[in-house]
């Protein structure tokens, strides 16, 4: 049905000029058994033989060129495959695919780029991160250094997530706490290196991702470039317009919507539309931008028209430089009280360490904000633990190592060899019991990685599943108590005990 709402609109298209091309954003596949394989009626159907063949087919058939990215699903057949490079070779030979990124000039000097995820089986954390790999940021950083936006280039570029810094707002249910909003979420540097590119490389104009599931109406499924930090509003998005793309089917949608993206262009800007696929195919216009002459900036005209239906669920709390949720003296005092009052879940705030890093407190859970971008990273505490407690920030390093601020060029004179102030954060009640939150030890980030490997954990519940059946047959235990235990331990204590 969603293709026969594009079909027109693509002839039209077609027959005006022939600039026209459809791109497939990923997660070709239902995360699920669909009844595909008698063999094994427990396999996955993402990420299989048959459902690259299936999409492949579907999206051939809609009468222009596709191009398609991996999502987080589509290296998924972890049953027909072994590894991630074999599952990849077929995703990219069905499609037929020479790289797992694409660049086709769509008109004069105009590209549509697109990066996929190649990382499901080896992922450190989450399966389900969408990780571009270092041979395709190489790639897309080269193409950007030779498609320069004084000379002429447009850049619109398509990925299964986000980047870090688009503003566009993500589910702090699922996607925020488990670690996996961004491209790259788990990695610092990387993660952060995609709007890095957009504010040097003026030549990106939109950049279009889906992951989310959610639909177009909701506030910030589109945000606007920001003039540079020393002019006005942070965070800066250089000339690029970010959009977040819905689902064409109901049985994927997260919130009922069911939704395409269509972007047309010419020589002064774009338009980005939604065709509304619960509505017989309606084009609707949601955003025009038009092209300056003045150093390739983009104007942007969002339309009063549009009634936009805001899904308080949807809306993630991102701090501002300014903002009245700000607590100021983390990053020099040696003691910050942080919250007076026992965290609620309307407590809302956020705080700078000495380290430059940014914590804060939305809907009773302590969270992790990028210190560049304050996008949202991952979860601290839980509600669960953080509700009726309060925080404190104190000084935890030695005293001989406390930096002097008062004497002009000794500032960490005692310091050699101590990357930052050390810190201590403290959780307390009225109990007397404290709680110190540790950093993680590999990178000093404090947002907890704790979602692992999807192949680990189902193997894992394939040995607890073995020792039911042992309780069973062996031990006559209709319902046997099972519990897993997992190293390494983690201890302040030297010894193995």
């Amino acid at each position: 049905e969603g293709k026969s709402h594009w079909l027109p609109i693509l002839e039209e298209a077609k027959s005006k000029h022939g600039n026209v091309a459809v791109v497939s954003l990923g997660d070709l596949g239902e995360s699920k058994n669909c009844d595909h394989n008698d063999i094994n009626p427990s396999e996955l159907f993402a990420g299989t033989t048959l459902c690259h063949e299936m999409a492949a087919d579907f999206l051939g058939s809609f009468g222009v060129p596709y191009e398609v990215i991996g999502g987080n699903h589509d290296l998924e057949g972890i049953d027909e495959f072994d590894t991630d490079e074999e599952n990849l070779k077929v995703f990219l030979e069905k499609h037929n695919k020479p790289t797992a990124h694409f660049a086709r000039e769509i008109s004069e000097k105009t590209f549509i780029v697109g990066l996929g995820s190649t990382v499901f089986r080896d992922a450190k954390f989450t399966s389900h991160e969408v990780i571009i790999d270092d041979k395709q940021i190489a790639w897309f950083e080269q193409f950007l250094i030779d498609h320069p936006a004084d000379d002429g280039w447009k850049v619109f570029v398509f990925t299964h997530a986000p980047p870090n810094g688009s503003g566009l707002r993500v589910l702090q249910e699922n996607h925020v706490v488990n670690g996996c909003c961004w491209l790259n979420h788990s990695d610092d540097k990387k993660c952060r290196k995609f709007i890095e590119l957009v504010r040097e490389h003026r030549s990106i104009k939109a950049w279009f991702s889906g992951h989310f599931h959610l639909g177009q109406d909701y506030q910030d499924s589109i945000t606007f470039p920001t003039i540079p930090r020393e002019e006005g509003p942070y965070p800066n998005r250089g000339s690029c317009v970010f959009a977040q793309t819905s689902v064409m089917r109901g049985g994927t949608s997260r919130d009922g919507r069911q939704q395409s993206r269509l972007l047309r262009g010419n020589k002064d800007g774009f338009e980005i539309c939604t065709v509304d696929h619960q509505n017989g195919g309606q084009v609707r216009l949601d955003a025009t931008i038009l092209y300056k002459d003045t150093g390739h900036e983009v104007g942007i005209f969002a339309h009063s028209d549009v009634a936009y239906e805001h899904d308080d669920y949807f809306k993630v709390y991102s701090p501002q430089a300014g903002d009245k949720g700000y607590i100021c003296g983390a990053e020099e005092e040696e003691m910050c009280i942080v919250s007076e009052e026992p965290v609620t879940m309307e407590t809302r705030m956020w705080w700078r360490l000495s380290s430059g890093r940014v914590l804060g407190i939305l809907n009773g859970m302590l969270l992790e904000y990028d210190e560049s971008t304050m996008a949202p990273l991952g979860l601290v505490v839980a509600a669960e633990e953080l509700l009726g407690k309060r925080l404190v920030v104190v000084d935890s390093g030695v005293e001989e190592c406390m930096i002097d601020f008062d004497n002009m060029g000794m500032e960490g004179a005692e310091c050699e060899g101590y990357q930052e102030r050390e810190q201590a954060i403290l959780m307390y009640g009225d109990d007397g019991e404290i709680t110190v939150i540790q950093p993680n030890e590999t990178d000093g980030s404090y947002w907890r990685k704790i979602v692992r490997n999807k192949i680990a954990r189902m193997k894992e519940k394939r040995r607890e599943k073995a020792a039911i059946q042992y309780a069973q047959e062996y031990l006559q235990l209709e319902k046997a108590k099972i519990k897993s235990t997992w190293g390494p331990y983690t201890s302040t204590v030297g010894n193995a005990l």
